[in-house]
């Protein structure tokens, strides 16, 4: 099948995808919060709806949450899964916003056009851009170079608790030769991407105890023991002086960042200071010896999220307080074992504790691997030769400092390598109000996926 011709349609076909867009954009698919049930419905029926309009044989599926939608179209090539989820974050602080987040306008910038709007990056706009090369390649030649199954989740933002469920229920229907996922951003304005990375996740939960009750500090400071003072020294235990983590074991399973990889982040076009000064930061603080880019992306760590315990009203009260607390979460890379770093940083607290002070733990909280994606299948070469013809600038396999969860899912429980492709930029704000994605993210989003899939029908 003839790239270029598809490649024209979609520049002629632009307005009308865009108009596609903003439809998707009006449904108010806050999937966290029930009010917005009948929406999520909406935005599934509309997606559905949507496919079948270009020939997929697509369906909303009942979950005990929202609806998954599955879809099928047969081609040539080899068997293709593509995620994306409708669900979108909400939108408060209302007031915060230039104008309706469920009205979505194109607007002029200094980054030339954007599409403003609650979802326009993550991850509506992504999802429809694999979407309209999909319809392109079907209106220029009546059928796509690959077999396509397309599969969109309506909880991603709201913890997924019905997705594992329905990937294990239908594993036979969802199985294919590689999952395609875009819900990732580009390392840097005009750098074509492809995720090869996800750091995992593991959270924990903690509560020093000491005296029986809160006591007066006049009586038992000196004697009493503080268990603030304690949860203080507890953390400052956590890393060395250069910014090392300091729990025995932590680095068990950690892998140093190959040669070529590092090569292509040093030349990616980060731009470090700008990164930093956009939080009020003037140097890195993490461990020292790694780049900026090799601290996000490729080392583990661990972060006090929050404490608190003691008397937090307005005034003063003199208490030595009788509990402290630590919320703390660390970022996992390589081949690193949640549960095991779990039992190792749980003897290091305890470690630290002196006598009267003992420690509760929230047995309640989970953790999940990394996921290490396999770049060395031919498919993810030939996907970067094309994202390189297209943004005319060579696409490099970059890290996440985030997690993907359902990447490590396709492999647990389909057996899928996933490769992660995506066109948003660091400023898209998502999450936040004022969200948008730039009109060339989309456009040439839809040509990027075109000449994937061209590139991998070979």
């Amino acid at each position: 099948m003839a790239l270029e011709p598809v490649l024209s349609h979609i520049d002629d076909a632009l307005p009308a995808a865009l108009d596609r867009l903003k439809e998707v954009l009006r449904i108010q698919s806050i999937s966290t919060d029930p009010a917005y049930k009948a929406n999520c419905d909406a935005a599934a029926d509309w997606l559905v709806a949507d496919l079948k309009s270009f020939g997929v044989e697509a369906e909303k599926r009942p979950t005990p949450g929202h609806p998954m939608v599955v879809g099928h179209i047969d081609g040539p090539g080899p068997h293709l899964l593509f995620y994306g989820h409708y669900d979108v974050q909400p939108v408060d602080p209302l007031e915060l916003w230039n104008s309706d987040p469920f009205d979505p306008q194109i607007e002029d910038t200094n980054q030339g056009p954007v599409i403003r709007g609650r979802g326009a990056s993550d991850d509506k706009g992504q999802l429809m851009t694999f979407v309209e090369a999909c319809r392109a390649y079907k209106s220029v030649h009546g059928s796509l170079p690959c077999k396509i199954t397309f599969f969109f989740e309506g909880e991603e933002e709201s913890g997924s608790p019905s997705l594992i469920p329905f990937m294990k229920e239908n594993a036979a229907e969802l199985s294919a030769d590689l999952a395609l996922i875009c819900d990732t951003s580009m390392v840097a304005p005009g750098v074509p991407s492809i995720a090869s990375q996800l750091r995992g996740m593991l959270k924990d939960e903690f509560t020093i105890h000491g005296p029986r009750i809160d006591l007066h500090s006049g009586h038992y400071g000196g004697p009493g023991l503080n268990p603030l003072k304690v949860l203080g020294q507890v953390i400052a235990s956590f890393h060395d002086d250069t910014g090392r983590v300091a729990v025995e074991g932590f680095y068990d399973g950690v892998q140093e960042v190959p040669d070529e990889i590092l090569r292509q982040w040093e030349n990616c076009g980060f731009d470090e200071a700008a990164y930093l000064n956009s939080v009020g930061y003037t140097r890195p603080h993490g461990e020292e010896g790694y780049s900026t880019l090799v601290q996000q992306w490729a080392r583990p760590t661990l972060e006090i999220n929050g404490i608190w315990g003691g008397y937090q009203g307005a005034g003063s009260k003199t208490v030595i307080p009788a509990e402290a607390h630590c919320k703390l979460t660390c970022r996992l890379v390589g081949d690193m074992e949640p549960e095991a770093l779990r039992r190792n940083l749980r003897a290091h607290v305890e470690a630290q504790l002196p006598v009267d002070a003992r420690v509760v733990w929230n047995n309640d909280l989970d953790g999940s691997k990394a996921a290490v994606m396999n770049i060395a299948r031919p498919e993810f070469e030939k996907a970067r030769g094309a994202l390189s013809e297209e943004w005319n600038r060579e696409a490099v396999f970059s890290g996440m400092g985030g997690s993907i969860p359902i990447a490590g899912f396709f492999k647990d429980i389909l057996g899928l390598d996933a490769m992660l492709i995506g066109f948003a930029q660091e400023d898209d704000a998502i999450h936040s109000p004022n969200e948008k994605y730039n009109v060339e993210s989309f456009h040439k989003g839809m040509r990027s996926w075109a000449r994937v899939l061209d590139a991998l029908s070979k």
